[in-house]
């Protein structure tokens, strides 16, 4: 372990900022720099890179900088990403170097070289092209970066087991040097004792007779809506008060309100577009269950333990990460496969009340237990200091 008395130096490389840029890999980012920043204001000293505009300075009072907006090519963001990772090495000095997005390290690899550095792997990136459809080469050459980038880490941190597969088979990376360790949340900013489904109902203005399935999901051909839509065109005879709300934007939007049309489910499916991070809790909230329909590559799904700290259950599919949080609570609410038919199947099960819900109170518990910002992150600091150890006694 790095002395606990020393004011430790961290260079985090992210990719977007969120919410300026949604997304999973640049909220985790978020929220861990922000937690650290909270938690350890005497410990730690923070310096942040990320792609984005003159706010993330002055939201972070300079800790963390833009070195280049999301509209610039990616030959500029390239060459902007080597300037800034090679000034903050000579100017900050850091401990540890920890990155959370290869393309934007790859840049700077030979300014790199010596330094303690951790990666936070949060997918596959090449594959999860694949899982898109883009070209061949594109995936290749994405992967080639990738493997690039993980030579130099001495150490990983993935979300889940699944990764650590992934992060071990796919990159030959030894599975010693991937420490697992799940997604944080502040159990707080999600838990509203006070506020009653009615109510958060009330405020999004949703129909207080419905029974809503809250899905936030990014509108990708992984993620599964169209598996949950068709399951949902299996049900709604049956439950004719059944109602998916689809929070959340991305290319397939056209796409799934076609399939939208084409099942007749109009009065039983909508698609919200992005919903505001301060109305996610509400929304939460408002719901009677989430769903994470998810086909591939989920490394966790934090929506998961988001729902949960709201006090609200979910249902996931067996796919990556999403079993490791939900099973070990309520394994009923993990689905046989990712089909269509076991999706129908658990839905009528949950429906028809044969699966009982946990309580709101269950739900947070759980949460409190495993997932929040005091238990995870001491545990990621850990490894921090192993490489900074480590560098030290060579």
């Amino acid at each position: 372990m790095a002395d606990p008395t020393s004011k430790r130096r961290i260079l985090l490389i992210g990719m977007g900022w969120f919410p300026e840029q949604p997304g999973g890999l640049n909220r985790v980012y978020y929220e861990l720099f922000n937690r650290l920043q909270s938690h350890y204001p005497t410990e730690l000293t923070l310096r942040g890179l990320v792609v984005g505009t003159d706010n993330v300075a002055q939201q972070t009072k300079q800790q963390a900088i833009a070195y280049a907006d999301a509209q610039c090519s990616v030959l500029k963001r390239l060459l902007a990403a080597r300037r800034a990772i090679r000034e903050a090495v000579q100017t900050f000095q850091p401990d540890v170097v920890v990155s959370h997005f290869a393309l934007y390290t790859f840049p700077a690899l030979d300014v790199l070289q010596g330094k303690p550095f951790v990666f936070h792997f949060h997918g596959p990136w090449a594959l999860e092209g694949g899982a898109e459809k883009e070209h061949g080469l594109t995936i290749r050459l994405k992967k080639s970066l990738e493997r690039a980038v993980y030579k130099k880490a001495q150490h990983f941190i993935v979300l889940s087991k699944a990764f650590q597969e992934i992060l071990a088979d796919q990159y030959e990376i030894a599975k010693e040097r991937i420490h697992i360790i799940p997604g944080g949340i502040d159990l707080k900013q999600y838990a509203s004792p006070n506020l009653t489904k009615q109510e958060a109902r009330k405020q999004l203005n949703w129909p207080q007779d419905r029974n809503i399935i809250l899905v936030v999901r990014r509108l990708q051909r992984r993620m599964g809506i169209e598996l949950l839509l068709q399951a949902i065109a299996h049900l709604k005879s049956r439950y004719p008060n059944l109602l998916v709300l689809v929070a959340g934007k991305g290319p397939l939007r056209q796409e799934l309100e076609a399939l939208i049309h084409q099942l007749q489910i109009e009065a039983h499916a909508r698609l919200l577009g992005f919903l505001p991070d301060e109305q996610l809790p509400i929304a939460y909230r408002a719901a009677d269950f989430t769903v994470v329909p998810t086909l591939s590559l989920e490394g966790f799904g934090l929506i998961t333990i988001e729902s949960l700290a709201a006090g609200t259950p979910v249902l996931v599919t067996p796919v990556g990460g999403l079993p490791e949080v939900v099973r070990p609570f309520r394994p009923e609410w993990v689905t046989e496969a990712a089909t269509e038919e076991a999706l129908t199947e658990r839905l009528q099960r949950i429906l028809s009340g044969d699966i009982a819900f946990p309580s709101p109170a269950e739900c947070q518990a759980y949460v409190q237990q495993h997932y929040d910002w005091s238990v995870v992150l001491p545990r990621i600091l850990q490894v921090y200091d192993m490489a900074i150890q480590s560098h030290r006694l060579q």
